[in-house]
């Protein structure tokens, strides 16, 4: 099937934020007296707010105040962000280049609230290249299910197998392949597991590279 879409999670492939969500949710946790460390706010990247505070719990103990934690890193990143900006992947904004002159539909699919998500494109002049945002609040249930995929992919009127979805985290590759899209891994903080291997149709080297990959698309 001709592939006509480009869905994109934001963190990590967009931009280079996924660092900041890991280095914050650790200092806000760790705020309020909970040893979190890298590994476990790697755990919940992309995941939906109740599968990451039942997660979080399973770590910290059922007293673990998501709400609490979850504000307070908001807070920090924010501060950051307002004092330093925000910046996008490597070869991001020549992978979106590349759509809008080749005329492939795109949409945003991502955990982050929406005036947040529009607010950080903007600051990297990025926001002018999405058809769609589509942002978890707008679904029932966020990654790792399909849903966010499966509406992104209806908001662009296509089918979700003609769409490439771009991920960097197992919770957003397990969510676009369960939708049924072309998966492509673009790793960021870590590569492909072994588990996470079967779900992929490609491996990019950066942003750039996923300009490669749809062109075998077209050639298939």
């Amino acid at each position: 099937m001709k592939i006509k879409g480009v869905i994109s999670d934001m963190d990590g492939v967009i931009l280079d934020s996924e660092k900041l969500y890991v280095r914050f949710w650790c200092e806000a946790a760790n705020f309020y007296g909970y040893p979190m460390q890298r590994q476990h706010a790697l755990s919940i990247r992309s995941m939906a707010r109740p599968l990451a505070s039942e997660r979080l719990k399973g770590y910290f103990g059922e007293d673990f105040d998501y709400h609490a934690v979850h504000d307070k890193r908001i807070e920090l990143m924010d501060k950051f962000i307002n004092e330093n900006g925000i910046e996008p992947k490597p070869g991001a904004k020549e992978l979106l280049r590349y759509l809008k002159d080749d005329n492939y539909k795109t949409a945003l699919a991502t955990a982050t609230a929406f005036e947040r998500t529009k607010k950080y494109l903007e600051q990297v002049d990025l926001y002018k290249y999405f058809d769609e945002i589509v942002c978890a609040s707008m679904v029932k249930c966020g990654k790792p299910k399909p849903d966010i995929y499966l509406f992104a992919a209806e908001k662009l009127s296509l089918k979700s197998q003609e769409c490439v979805a771009l991920e960097d985290s197992p919770n957003g590759i397990i969510s676009a392949s369960s939708a049924g899209c072309k998966t492509v891994m673009v790793p960021d903080l870590d590569g492909p597991t072994d588990d996470i291997k079967p779900l992929l149709f490609a491996v990019a080297n950066g942003a750039e590279d996923v300009i490669r990959i749809l062109k075998d698309c077209d050639e298939e």
